[in-house]
């Protein structure tokens, strides 16, 4: 797999101004100890002060311009949360589908640990307003898809919580599709129940049909507890799928790590609101 290039835009905030250039300097030099990539260039912008911000008054950006696997990549994303990125290379890339399994498997480890620390990510409109999802496809659409449409086959275990059965189905058959899945199997199993509340925990392993960015996200917002791709036996890529997986996981971590701060934010705009009525 030939190396991809890109340029990460790595936003920091800070109430002081020491702290912010120590915590720039550091990230800086951690990205420079990083393994399997190359560190084409670091620029680090001058720490920008906003008076009318009283919460985080101060601002710099690091540009890193960073060349190395897809895969690495993917982890650095996660791990950095880049506000921005721009993809530098315009090469296709191909992963094999035991390779891009491995893949999906760090993601959702990542992801897992963001995810237990700040909150879930997946959100979505009233569930019943959306129509039931068709399950159930013939070899021939699954095909056919797979070709035409560029899509992966892949299977799919989560957890999740809920006090009726039927209904956690329902809402989760119509969560995937709204994602942009195609459903083919799915099934449920109850895993444990808590007597005093009646709230039950669902082993969820569904088989599903979905663009690559699509698998990177579901797997990004429900951190699995397993994910194989199962087809086709070499995934390719093109440079929007690669820009579009990257800048899905780095939101998705920017949006998990900054939400104490948005927390504060808002919370001290409300006694502010309060305060002056």
């Amino acid at each position: 797999m030939e190396p991809i290039e890109v340029i990460f835009y790595i936003e920091g905030l800070s109430n002081d101004r020491k702290a912010l250039e120590s915590s720039i300097e550091q990230t800086v030099e951690a990205l420079k100890g990083e393994k399997g990539i190359e560190i084409k260039d670091v620029y680090v912008g001058e720490i920008v002060e906003d008076p009318e911000n009283d919460l985080l008054p101060y601002s710099g950006m690091i540009e890193a311009r960073i060349r190395g696997p897809f895969e690495v990549l993917v982890d650095l994303a996660i791990r950095y949360a880049p506000a921005a990125i721009d993809l530098v290379s315009t090469d296709s890339i191909e992963i094999p589908a035991e390779h891009l399994t491995k893949i999906l498997g760090g993601v959702s480890y990542l992801m897992g640990q963001l995810i237990d620390k700040f909150g879930p990510l997946a959100a979505y409109p009233k569930l019943e307003e959306l129509p039931e999802p068709h399950v159930g496809y013939s070899r021939e659409e699954i095909e056919s898809m797979i070709i035409d449409d560029r899509m992966v086959l892949y299977r799919f275990v989560i957890e999740a919580y809920g006090e009726d059965e039927k209904q956690v189905e329902k809402d989760l058959k119509k969560a995937l599709s709204y994602e942009g899945c195609k459903i083919n199997k799915f099934v449920m199993q109850l895993q444990d129940e808590n007597k005093e509340t009646g709230r039950k925990l669902f082993l969820v392993a569904a088989e599903l049909i979905s663009s690559v960015e699509t698998a990177f996200q579901l797997t990004g917002k429900y951190a699995p507890v397993a994910i194989s791709v199962v087809e086709p036996e070499i995934v390719d890529l093109n440079p929007p799928e690669i820009q579009g997986v990257l800048t899905d996981l780095a939101g998705f971590a920017h949006e998990l790590v900054t939400r104490p701060i948005k927390a504060k934010a808002l919370e001290k705009a409300n006694t502010s609101f309060k305060l002056t009525r």
